[in-house]
């Protein structure tokens, strides 16, 4: 499968451009034991990586939706200050991001984090500039869900020729998201997904490294 002439690259934030595991699980641990839960591996936290956090309250630990959305506020209280420079860039992405600058394409994040957050982490770790776009969820819990962030990301750019655009990601979200909004996707193994999710959700390709990734969007070597 040839991606080198796709003109529009939409990259996920968490676990594709940012290892941000540290911040978001002890944003996670802080709003637990907000309500008093300590009876958790935290390993088995990282698993929640990715998915909208009102969907780890509820889902992962049994919240009713007003509760979830109050958990999701303490969340906010620890990572707005301390948790979102809890963070760290995949070495070689900086590159990637400037070397598809550099080739004329259309750079765009579309992450279900809060679009405050997001633009904070672009300008903190200096990258803010490769991107022509940048598109996360509302701190109201509006556009949430992956394929909303990546319909309005594309109507932001003025980006209709959907053959011409692919999703990076790391999480099952980002491949039905993309699969949802009639877009292909590549799914990333250096993140915090697996090969049997990427695979189950129906990414259009496996990539285990950002070098192989570069490889697959320019035909390069890092």
């Amino acid at each position: 499968m040839n991606f080198t002439s796709k003109k529009t690259i939409l990259f996920d934030l968490d676990g594709t451009i940012t290892d941000s595991g540290e911040g978001i699980v002890n944003s996670i641990e802080y709003a637990l034991k907000a309500y008093g839960i300590s009876d958790y591996d935290r390993s088995h936290l990282y698993t929640y990586l990715g998915p909208p956090l009102i969907d780890t309250f509820k889902n992962g630990f049994g919240f009713d939706e007003l509760t979830a959305i109050e958990a999701v506020e303490k969340f906010r209280e620890y990572f707005k200050d301390i948790g979102i420079f809890e963070n760290k860039l995949y070495n070689g992405i900086e590159l990637l991001l400037k070397r598809l600058k550099e080739s004329e394409r259309k750079i765009i994040l579309a992450t279900s984090k809060a679009e405050v957050f997001a633009v904070r982490i672009l300008e903190h770790f200096k990258i803010a500039d490769y991107f022509d776009v940048v598109v996360g969820s509302e701190l109201d819990g509006t556009r949430l869900r992956k394929s909303e962030v990546i319909r309005y990301a594309l109507g932001k750019a003025g980006i209709t020729e959907l053959s011409s655009v692919v999703m990076i990601g790391d999480r099952k979200e980002d491949i039905i998201g993309a699969k949802e909004t009639g877009i292909e996707s590549i799914g990333v193994l250096y993140g915090y997904g697996s090969f049997e999710e990427l695979e189950k959700a129906g990414t259009s390709m496996i990539v285990e490294t950002i070098d192989e990734l570069g490889k697959t969007l320019m035909g390069l070597e890092n």
